[in-house]
């Protein structure tokens, strides 16, 4: 399995997907998944970008085949960023198009602020508000939940809203026992300190063409509380979606593809 040593505590397992034409040198695009998520998060994606791009898809550490982390690991949204840097190095890729679902768009809107040289575009799906009250309230019962019952049962208990009501009920179960897998010490320490990190300050940096996609009936901000962040950043469009899913990465991933390279070709060819 391709793994890079990040750090003395990380191991990061990651992909790279590419079916380019061999005589081409494509641009890449780096997938950032959610919480409680991997890599293989991203399976409807992959068939329609790496005809076009080559596709970096890492597990973020603590989740899927990377290093799981202690409780009381420090996480931070700078510790993660770096993550990803390491490994783009790692690879020798310099600039790159940024895609970030669920809290993965949390990271990449905070890494195309502070990073802004190397992040070439950002598309943000289904991402949460860059400031989310009420952390302190929810996080001693999420927590006190993961500990008693793990990750699963929190999974398939907020699933209908991840979802929505179109989805297949197969795959409600896979997506149940995919994010279930996530080790509960991961999980943890990741709800603590990064669900509920404030960005905020960070959005009006970012300079890079930004695509936002959101859902009509998204459970985890209206389309108004997203639009006004949008707005925020000087060269962004926002797609809405007629659906009641706030995963809509997952929900629906084909349109969500389609959208987001159909925006970074029209942004390379300069329209």
């Amino acid at each position: 399995m391709p793994k890079v040593r990040i750090s003395p505590e990380l191991e990061m397992f990651y992909l790279v997907d590419d079916f380019t034409d061999p005589w081409r040198k494509p641009e890449t695009i780096l997938l950032l998944h959610g919480n409680a998520e991997s890599s293989a998060a991203w399976y409807a994606w992959v068939p329609r970008l790496a005809r076009h791009f080559r596709v970096v898809r890492p597990d973020m550490r603590g989740f899927g085949s990377s290093t799981p982390m202690p409780r009381d690991f420090a996480w931070t949204v700078d510790v993660i960023i770096n993550d990803y840097i390491r490994l783009m190095d790692t690879l020798g890729i310099e600039r790159f198009h940024l895609v970030g679902a669920k809290i993965g768009g949390t990271i990449a809107r905070a890494l195309a602020a502070r990073r802004p040289s190397r992040v070439l575009s950002l598309a943000l799906i289904g991402t949460p508000p860059p400031r989310r009250e009420g952390g302190a309230a929810v996080i001693p019962k999420w927590v006190a939940d993961f500990e008693k019952h793990g990750v699963e049962h929190w999974a398939r208990r907020t699933m209908a809203s991840r979802l929505g009501s179109t989805f297949p009920p197969e795959g409600v179960e896979w997506w149940t026992k995919f994010m279930g897998r996530t080790p509960v010490s991961s999980q943890i320490g990741f709800i603590s300190n990064i669900a509920y990190a404030d960005i905020s300050a960070d959005v009006p940096q970012i300079a890079c063409p930004t695509l936002v996609i959101t859902s009509e009936g998204s459970g985890i901000a209206s389309v108004e509380q997203t639009r006004a962040w949008q707005q925020t950043i000087a060269n962004s469009e926002l797609l809405v979606l007629h659906a009641d899913s706030y995963h809509v990465a997952a929900s629906h991933a084909e349109r969500c593809a389609q959208a987001t390279q159909d925006f970074i070709l029209r942004k390379m060819a300069g329209h």
